[in-house]
């Protein structure tokens, strides 16, 4: 699969990272010597742009426009991070590029989405997320907690955008029709809320903000803090993992724990009740009580210490890439393994050995280095 991908940031290299990692030749079409302000990276450190190559057109110039059209005819997909109307105005928007290549699948990531009133306004994924209802209902009674970028941006944003153009790419196999994908953060954002709509529907998400089973309102899915200032995670919602978390703080005879399963008045004294125990013993101790148990506690890891974690270290799930430790692609898959990604590219790295592997002759490449159209960095 062959994909062009207009440089951006945020959800649209991750998604272009997620098409990378599974095996697409992606070749990312950057402004010559551009360096995001929103994005301080040092460019070869920067993760959500591995594996792929740069090259460096002036999409200014009308000759750099031609030169992404005549790329185009040989792509199967197309991604793009802009404002609506953005690539139109360069002259690579859908109509344009369809035009060259009918089968094109063309991916487009916003926040907002092609249509509706906030569609030409700036924002960020905290906005997004805000209209899209997810940071309403995230965080404690007292007020939202930002859940760093993963719920919009990545969640919501890049990841089914990775999906959308996917699906897309099996029509235009299969018919010879491409597309256009709206892929928009507040779109996904409530499409990754699917549950809890059920869960309001039926009366089980009814109370206020951290009041709830999933938000912090309830004793047996929450987080504590240890002894010696570390946390552990417990998510013992069903009625067996509730009782082997009961034995192991040693309460598996307390009337109001044995009521407080499914009594939601008790849930704010058993919260407090439940973390004055925890606050007794460092972490390792609670860790080795509830070892081999179901009781679904778990160690809080911090990101730093996550390699060093004996599942993830079997499971292989950060890696190195030139130095910088990531995350592993993923899925796994059991006929087609992923190899390691190659290192994120600097700006224009690639311009001539890419164009060439993509069918643009040598001459041309030549003539459009010396006028400024592309640049080649050293």
């Amino acid at each position: 699969m062959r994909v062009i991908e207009l440089a951006g940031i945020g959800p649209s290299p991750f998604s272009a990272m997620l098409l990378a990692d599974m095996g697409a030749d992606v070749l990312r079409i950057e402004r010559p010597g551009y360096q995001s302000p929103a994005n301080p990276v040092r460019p070869e450190r920067d993760v959500l742009n591995r594996g792929r190559r740069s090259v460096a057109i002036d999409l200014k110039s009308p000759r750099g426009v031609e030169l992404v059209l005549a790329l185009v005819a040989s792509a199967d997909v197309l991604v793009e991070g802009f404002r609506p109307g953005v690539t139109e105005r360069l002259g690579v928007g859908p109509e344009s590029c369809l035009q060259v290549n009918p089968g094109l699948v063309y991916g487009r990531m916003t926040g907002w989405g092609q249509t509706g009133p906030l569609r030409d306004r700036a924002g960020h994924d905290i906005n997004y997320i805000s209209v899209a209802g997810a940071l309403s209902a995230i965080g404690t009674a007292d007020r939202p907690v930002i859940p760093l970028n993963l719920v919009g941006d990545f969640g919501g944003g890049g990841m089914l955008m990775a999906l959308g153009v996917l699906a897309a790419l099996v029509h235009a196999r299969s018919s010879g029709t491409g597309q256009v994908v709206d892929a928009s953060v507040v779109d996904g954002t409530a499409l990754l809320s699917s549950i809890f709509f059920g869960f309001m529907a039926d009366g089980l998400m009814d109370a206020p903000r951290g009041g709830n089973l999933l938000d912090g309102g309830c004793h047996y899915y929450q987080a504590y803090q240890c002894r010696d200032g570390s946390w552990i995670s417990v998510g013992a919602i069903e009625p067996q993992f509730y009782d082997a978390f009961l034995a192991g703080l040693g309460l598996d005879q307390d009337a109001e724990f044995l009521a407080g399963h499914s009594d939601r008045s008790l849930w704010p004294l058993l919260r407090d009740r439940a973390a004055a125990v925890i606050a007794r013993r460092d972490q390792a101790e609670w860790l080795a009580v509830f070892e081999g148990t179901d009781a679904c506690v778990s160690e809080v890891v911090e990101m730093r210490d996550l390699a060093a974690h004996p599942h993830n270290k079997e499971r292989g799930v950060l890696i190195d890439v030139d130095g910088v430790e990531q995350p592993a692609p993923a899925p796994r898959f059991s006929a087609t393994p992923l190899p390691t990604p190659s290192r994120p590219p600097l700006n224009g790295e690639h311009t001539s050995a890419a164009l060439t592997d993509w069918g643009i002759h040598s001459d041309l490449i030549g003539a459009l280095l010396s006028q400024g159209v592309l640049t080649q960095r050293p």
